[in-house]
């Protein structure tokens, strides 16, 4: 019997919607994709994985999201660690091949200084219980809503300013919480001459789009076998607690490349299915991915 997923389309669905609302760079992207005749509209894209970055507190982060994830049928994966981050992440496979990878980031906030974890905890510790708990996971407007609400209060700008010092994660997750941080095209799907990342790549730079090169435009992992890219966060105006208004970092779009295991290399295009690519994350290129929204790249002009 097949498997009901109008609950996780709309979940999905509505993430895309604010998303799309929040960084121009989606629609910008897709408006060019459909100016150079690669796609029709919107839902030609194949979106390879979304992803959220949260908080290592109590009642909240990885072991409180992936609940939802769970529920609706995902699949848990393999562990990542980010040591210079202070990170761990897990990706989670979908339970129908045309929904999407969901990659979920956490800080290990006990690592940070004394006074970045005060700060943290001023804000996170007014949580006193795993809010997903308290969710009708079965009615997707519910999660829809909990997914584009904020947890804790808006910070100020000068616990902002503080925790960027340290930690730039941390400052974009208190102001933004857990909001989706990305989606991802699959390129290796586009029409001949952008379903490679440099073919993609090109399209984008032709068309404006200021790319990450922290590791390079494109990063690789060490099999050669999936290859990243992603615009630069724009900035965005942020209003503060104290009434401050700020450009802080955005959100980003990312582009993915999944090259043909090398069992299936013989396979002609048309016979190639998920299954037969490169599966799975690494940590190399997700490390590189972050700093999309860190200063060291939105201070270039993107």
């Amino acid at each position: 019997m097949k498997r009901d997923y109008t609950g996780l389309q709309q979940v999905l669905s509505g993430l895309m919607r604010r998303y799309q609302e929040r960084v121009p760079d989606v629609q910008a992207v897709i408006d060019a994709m459909i100016r150079e005749g690669m796609i029709s509209n919107a839902n030609d894209i194949e979106n390879d994985h979304i992803a959220f970055r949260t908080m290592g507190v109590p009642n909240l982060g990885i072991a409180s999201l992936e609940k939802i994830w769970l529920h609706y049928g995902y699949q848990k994966m393999d562990h990542y660690f980010f040591p210079e981050k202070k990170l761990d992440a897990f990706w989670y496979a979908p339970p129908s091949p045309e929904f999407p990878r969901i990659f979920i980031s956490e800080l290990r906030v006990n690592e940070l200084s004394a006074e970045a974890r005060q700060v943290i905890h001023s804000y996170t510790d007014t949580v006193t219980s795993d809010p997903v708990d308290k969710i009708d996971l079965d009615n997707p407007a519910a999660v829809d809503e909990f997914l584009h609400s904020g947890l804790w209060r808006t910070p100020t700008w000068e616990d902002f300013k503080m925790l960027s010092t340290e930690s730039e994660y941390a400052a974009w997750v208190i102001y933004n919480r857990y909001y989706l941080n990305h989606f991802t095209v699959s390129v290796h799907n586009l029409p001949n001459g952008y379903d490679t990342m440099e073919g993609f790549n090109a399209f984008l730079l032709r068309n404006s789009f200021k790319l990450n090169d922290s590791g390079g435009v494109i990063k690789t992992s060490p099999d050669g076998k999936l290859a990243q890219s992603s615009t630069v966060a724009r900035m965005v105006k942020a209003v503060f607690a104290d009434g401050q208004e700020q450009d802080i970092a955005g959100s980003y779009v990312e582009f993915a490349e999944r090259k043909l295991l090398d069992e299936f290399a013989h396979l002609p295009r048309h016979q190639v299915q998920r299954e037969h690519r490169r599966e799975g994350f690494e940590a190399g290129n997700a490390d590189k991915i972050f700093e999309s929204t860190y200063s060291t790249q939105t201070a270039k002009g993107g």
